[in-house]
């Protein structure tokens, strides 16, 4: 009974250990599996502009590929992927808000609390900003959804 028990409680602890290893992803990429439509993701933070990458300073990261203006930028994203990849898979923060999976259009970006967002145009972030918390709640209570019914 005892061996039962403890089997039991070892399963119920490494049930979310296995829940986080088998998540799905979903992921704004081109047709080769680029981010950011090969714009270099570090660049929004220390540029705060976009500024295309170079294929030459490639990090392939949780299924995409990233590319980089620089050396010191491609080491800055592999030091805290976290802290430089685009919120909601890359898709407009906007649209995920409203349920919805749309393209971005990177002129349109913004960064919010230290997260890169992305939008489909400089209108439609002007129209997320009218409420940028609740919007944000919105994208991360649907994101879980979206996940669930298109991620792979």
């Amino acid at each position: 009974m005892k061996k039962l028990i403890l089997s039991l409680v070892v399963a119920t602890l490494a049930l979310p250990l296995f829940a986080q290893t088998t998540s799905k992803t979903l992921l704004n990429l081109d047709k080769t599996g680029v981010a950011i439509q090969g714009y270099d993701p570090v660049a929004f933070f220390t540029d705060n502009k976009p500024v295309k990458g170079d294929q030459k300073f490639l990090v392939k990261h949780d299924g995409a590929i990233y590319f980089f203006a620089s050396k010191e930028h491609k080491d800055l994203f592999k030091a805290n992927p976290a802290k430089y990849t685009p919120e909601f898979g890359g898709y407009c923060a906007y649209g995920v808000s409203r349920n919805k999976l749309v393209e971005i259009d990177v002129d349109a970006f913004q960064i919010v609390d230290g997260k890169l967002l992305l939008q489909y145009s400089k209108g439609v972030r002007d129209d997320f900003n009218k409420d940028t918390k609740g919007n944000l709640a919105k994208a991360d209570a649907n994101w879980t959804g979206l996940l669930d019914k298109k991620g792979k």
